[in-house]
């Protein structure tokens, strides 16, 4: 029973602010929320190559010049901490330091920085490159962006880029991160930036590049609109 209820009972028609206050605070629940994504990479015996997809229609122009660790610019929307590790394939799934880490992603309207003011993308952000950047690797194979939950645009599930270099600029894996879609459902419906777009046309199962299958591309996402949310992946690559 609620403690309110429990005075009620008791004849105490009139309940005074400060009680019906702290009742209300006893009664707060949390919105955060846990999905567990791809397992692949957590140990020599799950360590498959991440699958390999497009880096168009919208790829990084020149990576050099968003070396950042905070990508999100001026955009708004719900914060989100990407926390991306990178293991090897050929190294029985050792953590993989000193790559080059390239991620990517649209903003809350669904639109890229770096293009624009086509049929593609009518909205022009050619002079802009927030939601864009690169990192290296530390000992434990990891980069970690600050940035913003991505909006959608029709015909795809939403995602984030992924672009892994050697430090001498070869290209060892072009992959894209999905989300699930319970999350999705959740900021689309809910967040101020978001809502009024509404949910995904598209799923993760009827999405284009992702129909050759998606387990080991699905994020973990953990935490909550209010305080944000973060996001785990470990992308498996041939070094």
């Amino acid at each position: 029973m609620k403690r309110i209820d429990f005075l009620r009972q008791l004849g105490l028609g009139v309940v005074s602010s400060a009680v019906l206050a702290a009742c209300k605070t006893d009664e707060v629940t949390t919105d955060t929320t846990t999905t567990t994504g791809s397992t692949n990479g957590s140990s020599s015996a799950d360590c498959a190559i991440t699958n390999s997809e497009t880096a168009g229609p919208f790829p990084i122009k020149d990576p050099t010049k968003v070396i950042l660790t905070n990508i999100k610019g001026d955009r708004a929307g719900v914060a989100m901490t990407m926390k991306v590790i990178i293991k090897n394939k050929n190294g029985s799934c050792a953590a993989l330091q000193g790559v080059l880490v390239d991620l990517w992603h649209c903003d809350a309207a669904g639109n890229y920085s770096q293009y624009g003011g086509t049929n593609m993308q009518s909205t022009n952000y050619t002079s802009v490159n927030w939601l864009r950047g690169r990192q290296t690797t530390d000992a434990n194979g990891l980069v970690t962006f600050g940035s913003i939950f991505p909006g959608w645009y029709g015909g795809r599930a939403p995602h984030v880029h992924a672009h892994i270099y050697t430090a001498a600029g070869k290209s060892l894996l072009v992959t894209q991160i999905a989300f699930p879609k319970a999350v999705c459902d959740t900021v689309y419906t809910t967040a101020s930036d978001y809502k009024s777009k509404g949910t995904q046309d598209t799923t993760n199962e009827r999405d284009n590049v992702f129909s050759d299958g998606f387990t080991n591309e699905l994020g973990t996402l953990e935490g909550s609109i209010a305080a944000g949310y973060t996001l785990t992946h470990t992308i498996v690559v041939s070094a």
